[in-house]
């Protein structure tokens, strides 16, 4: 682990910064180790719901998902590669059901390995999503489709914006609470 301060800052208040937020720093150095490492026994979220890793020498196992994965393989990267074929799958005929449902129409709906954001509209009304909505609830997969699909209506995160999330998708709030708190483990 290493400590990094500002230009200017001295390092006495980084140390300081440390031994006040050791409970903090404990818990995000945790939370890096398990975004690097997966095997047996680690948790992942699939679904919204925290599961557990189960290995063996010629399988990996995550809840009803089960994929072959030789003693040399990367958990990680073969549970990675099935749920974004998985999201292909699922995600846009699930948002294009929402938009039907509310009167939209997107010019296109595609999947993507997004490391910043969970899905994008253009200007001309293509959506992207995440692959890592798999791992979300759905309700809370929904809202963030839903949210793209208000920006056909306005393109910016004004009031009326806001205003558009709220009508598509009323339990929005608690969706983007759940974002707040759980999505960065994700990323």
């Amino acid at each position: 682990m290493r400590l990094t301060v500002p230009r200017g800052a001295s390092i006495a208040a980084g140390l300081a910064f440390i031994e006040r937020e050791a409970v903090w720093v404990a818990s995000e150095w945790r939370r890096v180790q398990q975004r690097t490492r997966w095997d047996h026994g680690t948790q992942v979220r699939y679904r919204g719901e925290i599961m557990l890793i189960e290995r063996d020498r010629t399988t990996v196992t995550v809840g009803d998902v089960r994929i072959r994965c030789a003693a040399d393989d990367d958990p990680r990267a073969r549970l990675e590669a099935h749920w974004r074929t998985e999201a292909a799958r699922e995600l846009p005929a699930r948002c294009l059901e929402l938009a039907v449902e509310r009167g939209l129409r997107p010019i296109s709906v595609r999947v993507r390995n997004q490391r910043s954001r969970w899905g994008a509209c253009s200007g001309r009304g293509a959506i992207t999503l995440n692959w890592r909505l798999v791992q979300m609830p759905p309700d809370v997969a929904d809202y963030v489709m839903l949210h793209e699909l208000a920006h056909l209506r306005q393109p910016n995160h004004s009031r009326r914006f806001w205003r558009e999330v709220e009508s598509l998708c009323p339990g929005w709030r608690t969706a983007e609470r759940w974002l707040k708190t759980f999505g960065r483990d994700l990323l």
